[in-house]
């Protein structure tokens, strides 16, 4: 898992082995079953996650019972409810695995110091919130302007891996869609 690990870093920063190792020896290995939580709505996010494979939706519910996915996080991909996490405050979202995963848990305390020692580590993290930034920017223009089919074509541009991976209803529920529409536009495709 190490090793995994150790490539993703390595594309994004170069680390001398030191720096590696240190960020390796804080890191907490979990395994996550299907339908498992990370954090549940109320709790205080209080890691940082790396998905090293698997996958992971981020949700909120209305207090009718539905469920509105804000982000998919499949392997090599960092996720947590950045609010909660930065405040220490109860979170008003939930984080839970749609396959059997494995991912990688530092604490708060730790990973800022990793931030703190490791510029290179930092320079990485300030990459990926200016990367979330934008697709957040992106994402909400897309769901106040968008078609249906035009979101649901957006979907399958930027994430071809995950249609064979996800149920409709997740898929649906990330695009702010109903299940029916989103068949329709799917059985609509398949005719051309």
């Amino acid at each position: 898992m190490m090793h995994e690990f150790e490539i993703y870093l390595r594309a994004y920063i170069n680390l001398n082995g030191g720096d590696l190792d240190r960020i390796w020896a804080l890191a907490v290995p979990k395994a996550v079953r299907r339908n498992e939580f990370l954090l549940r709505e109320g709790d205080i996010c209080r890691h940082k996650t790396f998905v090293m494979n698997g996958l992971l939706r981020t949700f909120g519910k209305t207090a009718d019972g539905n469920e509105h996915i804000l982000q998919f996080s499949p392997e090599h991909s960092w996720t947590l409810d950045a609010e909660s996490y930065d405040h220490q405050q109860p979170s008003s979202y939930n984080i839970a695995a749609i396959e059997n995963s494995e991912v990688l848990l530092w604490s708060k305390a730790d990973f800022d110091g990793l931030l703190a020692d490791i510029p290179e580590l930092k320079s990485l993290a300030e990459q990926l919130i200016s990367r979330n930034i934008y697709s957040g920017r992106r994402r909400l223009l897309t769901a106040l302007s968008a078609t249906p089919e035009e979101k649901y074509h957006e979907f399958v541009q930027s994430f071809p891996g995950l249609l064979a991976r996800l149920p409709l209803h997740m898929i649906a529920s990330y695009l702010g869609i109903s299940i029916k529409t989103l068949t329709r536009i799917r059985q609509a495709q398949l005719r051309r």
